[in-house]
């Protein structure tokens, strides 16, 4: 295992959602120096909350939108890493509040970018966005990090913004700096310890726990799906690498291989089969808001770079989620079998961090 990240201080926005709470897990894992701003945990029950993380890491409280409580931050802990990952991440929250999607997603990256143009602390930074800021044809073909940006609804638009924003800093600022700035845009996530709304395997494991249905409203749209960790230790990859050359700083897809491109319908009949004991799930469209069909991503580009590739696929990362939930579900140490899967994990890569 690369010792790296040791005793580096990694900065993360958004540390208390899903995704950033599994990454604090990793990089505490590979002994780094932690420090997170994000507001309260967006979830109640939270993962952040079930780790323990406070406890574990430096833990600040703040609005990404607000410039200059970030800024306090930044400046104090002077962080050599920043990873960005706060948002309103959810696309049918994005329709109820689109001016609170923008403010978050847009100009909450614009001050974190501010914030390291105004330090000098700052060696490798990446912002997370998300398979959907192109512009979504419908092809049956994944989209390259050529392709058009234009997200179509609020939430996918405003990651699209974010990523033009970035851009601009990187050229305008950052390069002559030689401050190493990439963004990733991954595919959805699924894994142990999601309690969002409106996402499915959440609502999964909320539907057993209960005893009742899964409800699925859109069974025929077909994603990209992958473990949470896969797109964790792909950004840890790409920071690392850019970090020891700035050549490596760009945009780059990461998600599964296409075997892991499943229909939603098809995903819920795979936890039923893992999860047992009489899970089942009914097809409920609500007429909601529009949300792609169809939409994948090429990653050619970062496996020929770095030599990266998938570790788990959908059965390996399936039977992951039904072991963590149901430990859980049944009140066992979280921290533990979160701390397993990670070693395991590392176990299984093919490719060196």
């Amino acid at each position: 295992m690369s010792d790296f990240f040791k005793n580096k201080k990694a900065f993360i926005t958004g540390h208390t959602g899903f995704k950033g709470s599994w990454l604090c897990e990793v990089l505490l894992r590979l002994n780094a120096d932690v420090v997170g701003y994000a507001i309260e945990p967006p979830t109640k029950p939270a993962l952040f909350d079930k780790l323990g993380l406070h406890e574990k890491i430096k833990d600040y409280r703040g609005d990404i939108r607000d410039f200059d409580s970030i800024y306090k931050v930044v400046e104090k802990e002077q962080p050599e890493i920043v990873i960005h990952m706060a948002a309103q991440p959810i696309v049918r929250e994005s329709y109820k509040n689109p001016l609170y999607t923008y403010e978050t997603n847009v100009m909450g990256t614009a001050n974190i970018l501010e914030c390291i143009r105004k330090t000098s602390c700052v060696k490798s930074f990446l912002n997370v966005t998300t398979d959907k800021v192109y512009k979504n044809n419908e092809w049956s073909w994944g989209y390259r990090e050529n392709d058009i940006l234009d997200g179509f609804d609020p939430y996918s638009n405003s990651k699209s913004c974010s990523e033009l924003v970035t851009n601009s800093y990187k050229q305008s600022f950052f390069e002559e700096k030689r401050i190493a700035v990439s963004t990733a845009r991954a595919g959805n996530v699924i894994g142990g310890g999601d309690f969002a709304k409106d996402r499915i395997i959440p609502d999964c494991i909320r539907a057993v726990k209960e005893g009742s249905e899964i409800v699925v409203r859109n069974p025929y749209s077909t994603r990209p799906y992958q473990h949470v960790l896969e797109p964790l230790f792909a950004y840890l990859l790409i920071i690392k690498k850019q970090y020891e050359d700035i050549k490596y700083a760009g945009n780059y897809n990461v998600g599964p291989d296409e075997c892991d491109c499943l229909s939603t319908g098809d995903l819920v009949n795979l936890f039923c089969e893992k999860w047992k004991d009489g899970a089942s799930w009914k097809n409920q469209s609500d007429n909601g808001p529009h949300e792609a069909g169809f939409l994948k991503l090429d990653c050619s580009k970062i496996k020929s770079t770095f030599g990266w590739k998938p570790t788990w696929h959908i059965e390996k990362t399936m039977e992951n989620i039904c072991e963590w939930s149901k430990a859980d579900v049944a009140g066992y140490d979280i921290g533990s079998i979160t701390e397993k899967q990670i070693d395991e994990f590392l176990r299984d890569m093919t490719w060196k961090l």
